[in-house]
């Protein structure tokens, strides 16, 4: 009882306890309860002997500098006792609380300023606050604050008091968002911004103030911002489809998937860890486990070369479905694909900025709720093959929240993102990918009446000296395609050439050397319309091709542009074309001149039924340890898509489709996945015996081939470069401009300096560039068996007795002392 009344007391006693200004008092005028928790009289040393030395002190109520404790102290009260206010509930008339950064201030007069302040928690711009700050008496609340707000440096973090008003309605031009005025109460700042950082409009950050860039940059926050609600629009969408969030580890072993890897030495001398390139094996593991139904949000390190679209980390959106085909992994996609842009319709607004559509932030709409009429089913027969379980209604849930009445359109002068559906989303094979748009990655915004898609010569039969002038091959098979700019011959020969003039300088377009592009532009002013160098029969029946339905070249005009490209003929194999490549570079030169309106829509599309195998390339990569000669196209786990595919897996390996699929939006690989071979056998003859691999590397998929071996049923997968992705949405050309910390072109992350040096110590500890081991000793510790303890010492008192020759002899221990010695170790 003496307890509960003493912490009463204690309690009470310091909410009674008085401030002057709204500061603490000094110690000398606290009371014993309010200086410690708990404290007795005779504790307390800090009491001066002499009364006079204290009576000299300062007086409490006299303004001093706070001491770093003073100062955090008065921080963490102002932000526990000051919640912020949320800004759905902001009405006229109300007192609310804001935390956030202000802006520059503007002194009207010494009476009367102005400043913005960035809510931190509700960025949305039809929540935009002015603080207003005015005062008439001096000493009165107003005049305080406004010193206070005077004295804040700009950019500095606040804390701020005011009620709100509605501002002038000859003070909002039409079209701008909502905006608050903020009658100011009190403020009180934070942390004060440096005076010696620079702050300016057209201000550019380097990476080593990425920081600041994030801070001062809101379009920059704004990319970052809609990342995070689509990775939640997703989340939620695959919960509510009975998905498992399942996270997979980091530190793997080194296997053979195709691309270099990260690796993580460790204290034991010899072994190290290996970043993993995808979750890959985990994830086939875990629909063995009986999660049938996974995803993740997952980290993976590759060491490629850094390009505009890499990063050596990455995060990847992976799904797994067990129980599945590719139809159905398909038909799961395509309506997160759907989800994401109606989301994108319905919360942000395209803003043009330099030829870029960046994405800002608009918010929901505030009015009363309605009973929305169902989505209808939009998926439906988007596939003949698979009919009956097809169909999935695809719902799009508005978030839980409150909402007052409709008194303001927050989309008024505003533009949406166009409306997506299921059925906007493309099907088509590699096969004809590759010879239509010469490329696996069709952009579909490349189409009439601009451009033609690519189509073989051979009916035109054009003269062999015409060939020669083009290749350097025998009997190659021709290509063309046509380009229509509405240009007149004139100038469109100078367009052409330009471009051509500049083709060597372009990174992008690297075409064979053995092959040069036939450049004509159609002229009726001009001997056979100016395709004299097709000669005559050539160029009439190259006329007459183009007018024909099944050409789809819609006949030839002046100035219509007409591009000759010759390629051996095998089999289409690869990421794309000369060609292809060609028709790609002159699109995008095209609409940088102006020449094109640049389609701000997206165009998706699946390409599917790739080659299961492709030939090796000497491009640095390791490949998946096989001497077969070619390797998997996406990984050596891809399944092929028909019984007669895997029985010609091994005779015609190049013959052989995958059942793997791309996800392509405007020209950009968004994700892959495929349908996974399920049963142990068949996966240990693709690697084995197709593959050829070796022992040691078919070692290193044993944990995988026991999960497949212990009953994993049917599966199939995908995943999203969620980078890539956002990148693609916000129509910036690089992936580091869509995360919040990315390394350069160099893999180095300048703002915290990595990759750093490894000092002598770590050295040590992990045992790098240290001198191997004599071979004797390495033969000795590689022909001891793994044992308990109690053995270890018995083989170590056997080995002691050992002649020196013997070790000599056995530096390159043979298979039969091997056995001879596990031999021993057992009878022991």
């Amino acid at each position: 009882m003496v307890r509960l009344f003493s912490g009463y007391l204690r309690r009470t006693t310091l909410r009674c306890i008085p401030g002057i200004n709204g500061r603490s008092l000094p110690r000398r005028w606290q009371s014993i309860v309010q200086l410690g928790h708990p404290r007795f009289l005779h504790n307390e040393t800090s009491r001066p002997e002499n009364p006079e030395s204290a009576s000299t002190e300062s007086d409490p109520a006299e303004p001093q500098t706070p001491g770093p404790w003073e100062s955090y102290r008065s921080n963490f009260w102002d932000l526990q006792q000051h919640k912020p206010t949320p800004a759905i509930g902001y009405k006229a008339g109300h007192e609310v609380t804001i935390h956030g950064f202000i802006g520059r201030r503007r002194d009207v007069s010494a009476n009367l300023s102005f400043c913005e302040i960035n809510n931190a928690y509700d960025f949305g711009p039809q929540n935009g606050v002015q603080i207003v700050s005015s005062w008439k008496d001096d000493g009165s609340l107003q005049f305080n604050a406004h010193k206070d707000l005077l004295s804040i440096p700009n950019f500095s973090p606040v804390l701020v008091i005011g009620t709100l008003q509605e501002p002038p309605e000859n003070a909002i031009k039409p079209g701008e968002p909502r905006r608050w005025d903020l009658k100011l109460r009190s403020i009180h700042c934070l942390n004060p911004f440096p005076k010696d950082i620079i702050v300016s409009k057209d201000a550019v950050w380097p990476p080593s103030q990425r920081y600041l860039q994030i801070r001062f940059d809101p379009l920059l926050r704004d990319r970052l911002r809609l990342r995070s609600n689509i990775q939640a629009v997703i989340s939620r969408q695959l919960l509510s489809k009975r998905f498992i969030e399942v996270e997979t580890p980091l530190l793997f072993k080194s296997t053979p998937e195709g691309a270099r890897e990260f690796l993580v030495p460790t204290r034991r001398q010899g072994y190290a860890y290996a970043l993993p390139q995808s979750p890959q094996q985990y994830k086939q593991m875990l629909m063995a486990s009986g999660i049938t139904r996974y995803f993740q949000f997952a980290k993976c390190f590759r060491d490629e070369d850094h390009r505009a679209d890499r990063q050596p980390e990455f995060t990847q959106l992976d799904i797994e479905m067990a129980f599945s085909n590719s139809t159905d992994v398909m038909r799961l996609v395509s309506g997160l694909i759907e989800r994401i842009f109606h989301h994108l319709h319905s919360r942000w607004s395209p803003t043009e900025i330099n030829g870029i559509q960046h994405p800002v932030y608009v918010g929901v709409e505030q009015g009363p709720k309605t009973n929305k009429p169902k989505k209808e089913n939009t998926t439906q027969g988007f596939w003949d093959r698979d009919e009956g379980n097809w169909a999935e209604e695809t719902e799009f849930p508005e978030e839980d929240q409150e909402v007052s009445e409709k008194k303001f359109d927050i989309w008024e002068g505003k533009k949406r993102y166009p409306k997506f559906e299921f059925k906007d989303i493309k099907l088509m094979t590699y096969t004809k990918a590759m010879k239509h748009f010469g490329t696996d990655k069709p952009d579909l915004r490349i189409n009439a009446p601009y451009f033609t898609n690519i189509r073989g010569a051979n009916n035109i039969k054009p003269p062999q000296d015409f060939v020669k002038k083009i290749s350097n091959f025998t009997n190659p098979f021709v290509e063309c395609f046509k380009v229509r700019l509405g240009l007149s011959p004139r100038d469109a020969g100078t367009f052409i050439r330009k471009f051509m003039d500049s083709l060597p300088n372009l990174t992008t377009v690297k075409l064979n050397p053995e092959c040069t592009p036939g450049v004509f532009v159609f002229d009726s002013g001009q001997p056979l319309n100016g395709l004299s160098a097709l000669g005559h029969e050539s160029a009439e029946r190259f006329v007459e091709f183009t007018e024909t339905e099944g050409s789809r070249f819609d006949g030839c005009k002046d100035g219509d542009i007409i591009i000759f490209h010759a390629r051996p003929r095998t089999l289409l194999q690869g990421g794309s074309t000369d060609i292809g490549r060609l028709r790609n570079a002159i699109y995008h030169a095209a609409v940088q001149e102006g020449l094109i309106p640049k389609d701000n829509s997206f165009h998706v599309v699946w390409v599917h039924q790739f080659p299961l195998f492709t030939p090796n390339e000497d491009n640095g990569d390791p490949g998946q340890g096989g001497t077969a000669g070619f390797s998997s196209t996406h990984h050596p786990f891809t399944a092929p898509l028909t019984v007669k595919d895997f029985f010609c897996a091994k005779d015609k390996p190049f013959n052989v489709k995958a059942d793997n699929y791309d996800l392509v939006i405007n020209g950009v690989e968004v994700g892959g996945g495929s349908r996974r071979i399920h049963a142990a056998r068949h996966q240990d003859w693709i690697l084995r015996d197709v593959l050829k691999m070796t022992d040691e590397g078919m070692a290193q998929f044993s944990h995988l081939l026991e999960a497949l071996r212990a009953g994993c049923p049917p599966h199939a997968g995908f995943a999203f470069g969620f980078d890539r992705l956002i990148a693609v949405i916000c129509d910036v050309p690089s992936v580091r401009d869509v995360i919040a910390f990315p390394k350069n072109n160099k893999g180095e992350d300048q703002m915290v300096g990595s990759p750093a040096k490894i000092t002598p110590e770590q050295q040590k500890t992990y045992h790098i560039f240290q001198e191997p081991e004599p071979e004797s000793e390495v033969a000795e510790s590689e022909s001891k068996p793994v044992a308990e303890p109690e053995v270890e010492s018995k083989l170590e008192s056997e080995s002691s007795e050992v002649s020196e020759p013997e070790l000599e002899s056995t530096s390159e221990p043979e298979p039969e002392p091997e056995s001879k010695s596990e031999s021993e170790q057992k009878s022991e």
